[in-house]
């Protein structure tokens, strides 16, 4: 049984190819086709979460892609990359503000009871399921590996 997110997503891409709009159209079919490509690996139907583990790894590859094709002078090809990292943000949960990320690595930090570098890992997986998808995770894991490195 598809999640709310997978249906939301199916819906849109029968709403692209009513109205035509083949740029839309072609980014749905390769955010369906991420999504389906990570179901057959793990053989199983994917949540919600699961889909934004997707998604957000989506917008990594393209925020890279986009970077090299600015770099070598290719707008065309940037331009495509950032309409799909826009698009995917569309599915994505409401990014989460400053204080609000501070206020969760805090929590984290005192559950953890995180003293130095050591404890990254407990913090990072604490973290990550209430962060992921909201928050860039390499700028969270700096944040953490700072306040780590200060604390020492």
């Amino acid at each position: 049984m598809p999640t709310t997110l997978t249906a939301r997503i199916r819906e849109d891409v029968k709403d692209a190819m009513r109205t035509r709009d083949k740029q839309r159209l072609a980014a749905l079919r390769l955010i369906t086709a991420a999504i389906k490509q990570r179901e057959v690996d793990t053989r199983a139907d994917l949540d919600d979460d699961a889909v934004i583990t997707v998604l957000d790894r989506m917008v990594k590859q393209r925020r890279d892609s986009h970077a090299q094709y600015a770099a070598a002078g290719r707008r065309d090809l940037a331009d495509q990359e950032q309409f799909e990292i826009d698009l995917i943000h569309a599915y994505l949960p409401q990014p989460l503000e400053q204080a609000a990320l501070e206020a969760l690595i805090d929590e984290a930090l005192t559950r953890t009871a995180a003293a130095s570098m050591k404890d990254m890992g407990k913090v990072m997986a604490m973290l990550k399921p209430k962060v992921q998808g909201r928050a860039d995770m390499g700028a969270v894991s700096a944040r953490v590996r700072a306040r780590l490195s200060a604390a020492t």
